[in-house]
């Protein structure tokens, strides 16, 4: 599986990590360009620079340092998905995730090896290394993926808590399952209490390290012109001492002490924490390249073709057998659509950690087997290697390549809702808008207010919403709304301007802080609210009308408005008196709109193609109406 330098004259190990990180870069654009996860193009990269293509990377290229430049890379890979999960995230859907890390992954460490025991006739040893280490998906592969696949905070919340835990869990578990095979000696007793020293040692090394950093981030004065900086670097440098301390040991400890510090310093409150992503972000992007293209380098296309028909078989049963229930039976009960549950099964490519793992695996029990002269372990080396490359490979160039495809088939991909201003009042809209549902991205470009929206949840976009790129970069190619709520009516103005007529946005609403601006926006073709008008209106309602008030102060939480288009064929000709019998216990028919008026309609009204519904009751019935007169929206 691992090739050996054949002679001849190699480039210099200078060159060639000038050459990876080139790719890498490339890759990265490409990706960008074309809005397909980066991991496709960069195990593409690998390959053809492999010894299979141009024969610019081999295993001897890196010496002996190629185990600890995988480590030391997983480790900040690792650490930078940590930071970026919120735990708010996961009060959306924490049964899911739970269920996902836990019974899910049993089932798949199990499921998998059996699959490899009875399909590719492996020892039962190697097949529960295999079953471990292909239980992680990963946040070098999810990541990639869902910032070109913008689906539902709840759906990326949960791949992406499913990647952290689950790499830190496959990298533990293999490592314990592989010193017990190769010790003889896979007892349940040796196994758990190995497992448990291991995530015990990664706990302890990281609570410690983030309990450091937080300390020295939070109170020590890092000197005005260089404290941003100097929070990188010591962010980063926690990360490498969690990892090579806990490493030093227990063997892959350091995975879960570099998770652990992770999301603890994502969640705490420390200054600076849009720099230290940005750096993070940075580093990752660099060293995720090297390490995908080098390992992708190292892979023999024939030790894959070796596996015949089983290892095609194995590939689809993890695909579309074990993969679905594992998904179907985390999610039952949760308000995922059974799109999003097919979207979550059809993509969970494989990445850096069962590649780097597998790779050192190998490279072990060939050496092992050169030493005791046994060609049959050897071989069993090439089955482990083989089978976790190539689920890697068809994972990720199928259900990574077509990620984007996939959920645009299954039609998850929500409209989304851009909120310009991340002051009191676009968190506020911002807050009804979530708690009904929306996937709402809020631009701002104050660092103050944007450490308080994402202190209180929110997802923030940091650029200035009159910028097209800034507009761009937050989703307005695939917004429903754009709103602009900044204090500011020019600026609101020209946002406003950049939606209607740069991304055609259907629906754009502004915040008109001064009366007089109402008309010039609505020239624009923009409703515009008038805040002056707003607050007087909202005083005057709780005069004369308080319980009508009060109501609508709980919109979007125990009660909600919501209009319907008919379009579907089996509302036009109904009556009102039908459609009310039809709709949920706690909803009802306000107003029926037609050619630009609306009225309270009459029972014996009869609706036509085109009509608007507004419909009001309690918040959990109103989304079921929905749900009920729009089934595939």
């Amino acid at each position: 599986m691992i090739p050996s330098t054949t002679g001849g004259s190699e480039p210099s190990l200078l060159l060639i990590v000038a050459i990876i990180v080139a790719l890498g870069v490339a890759s990265q654009i490409i990706s960008d360009r074309y809005r397909v996860p980066s991991v496709l193009f960069l195990i593409l990269a690998g390959i053809a620079i492999g010894p299979k293509g141009l024969g610019i990377v081999t295993r001897d290229a890196f010496g002996g340092a190629l185990s600890t430049i995988v480590g030391l890379s997983v480790a900040i890979i690792v650490f930078e998905g940590a930071f970026h999960l919120h735990l708010d995230k996961l009060r959306e859907t924490p049964s899911v995730a739970l269920r996902l890390v836990t019974i899910g992954a049993l089932i798949s460490f199990l499921g998998t090896a059996v699959a490899v025991r009875l399909l590719l006739d492996a020892d039962w040893g190697i097949a529960l290394v295999v079953g471990a280490l292909l239980v992680a998906t990963g946040p070098t592969v999810i990541t990639p993926i869902l910032e070109v696949v913008p689906v539902r905070r709840p759906v990326g919340a949960v791949l992406e808590t499913e990647g952290i835990v689950n790499d830190v869990t496959a990298a533990v578990m293999a490592v314990v399952v592989f010193k017990a095979v190769t010790a003889q000696q896979l007892s349940p007793d040796n196994f758990v209490s190995a497992f448990a020293e291991r995530i015990g040692v990664g706990l302890g090394v990281g609570i410690l390290v983030a309990a450091v950093l937080w300390y020295l981030i939070k109170h020590i004065d890092l000197s005005p012109e260089n404290a941003p900086q100097n929070a990188r670097l010591l962010s980063f440098a926690g990360a490498i001492v969690a990892f090579s301390v806990a490493d030093t040991i227990a063997a892959e400890a350091g995975i879960a002490a570099v998770a652990t510090a992770g999301v603890i310093l994502g969640n705490a409150d420390i200054p600076y924490k849009e720099d230290i992503e940005e750096f993070k972000g940075d580093i990752t992007l660099i060293v995720l390249s090297f390490v995908f293209i080098a390992l992708a380098a190292l892979i023999e296309i024939e030790t894959l073709l070796d596996l015949g028909v089983g290892g095609v078989v194995l590939v689809l049963v993890l695909m579309f057998v074990l993969r679905p229930l594992i998904v179907f039976f985390s999610t039952a009960g949760s308000n995922f659509t059974t799109g999003e549950k097919l979207f979550v099964s059809l993509v969970a490519p494989r990445g850096i950690i069962p590649a780097s793992v597998a790779t050192l695996f190998a490279v072990e029990l060939t050496a092992i087997a050169e030493e005791q002269g046994a060609p049959a372990l050897a071989a069993q080396a090439d089955v482990l290697a083989g089978t976790v490359f190539l689920v890697i490979l068809v994972t990720v160039v199928l259900q990574g390549g077509l990620a984007r495809k996939i959920a645009e088939r299954l039609d998850i991909l929500p409209m989304r809702i851009l909120v310009v201003g991340a002051g009191k009042v676009g968190r506020s809209l911002a807050e009804r808008l979530q708690e009904r549902g929306e996937d709402v991205v809020l631009i701002e470009e104050d660092t103050s207010i944007i450490e308080q929206a994402r202190g209180a949840g929110f997802t923030v976009q940091h650029g200035n919403g009159t910028d097209s790129e800034a507009l761009a970069e937050a989703g307005a190619d695939n917004a429903k709304i754009v709103i602009a709520a900044t204090a500011d009516d020019d600026a609101n103005l020209l946002a406003c301007q950049l939606a209607t007529s740069r991304f055609d946005v259907d629906t754009v609403v502004a915040r008109a802080n001064n009366p007089e601006n109402v008309e010039p926006f609505e020239e624009l073709g923009v409703q515009a609210i008038s805040s002056t008008d707003a607050t007087a209106w909202a005083m005057d309602n709780a005069i004369e009308r308080p319980a009508i008030a009060n109501w609508m102060t709980e919109l979007g939480r125990s009660g909600d408005v919501q209009e319907i288009e008919v379009t579907a064929e089996d509302l036009t000709g109904m009556t009102v008196a039908e459609l009310s019998d039809e709709l949920p216990d706690g909803v009802h028919i306000a107003l029926v709109g037609r050619d630009g008026d609306n009225e309270v309609p009459q029972q014996d009204l009869t609706l036509e193609y085109g009509d608007h519904i507004t419909i009001l009751g309690h918040t959990n019935a109103v989304r079921e109406a929905l749900t009920q007169t729009h089934p595939h929206d």
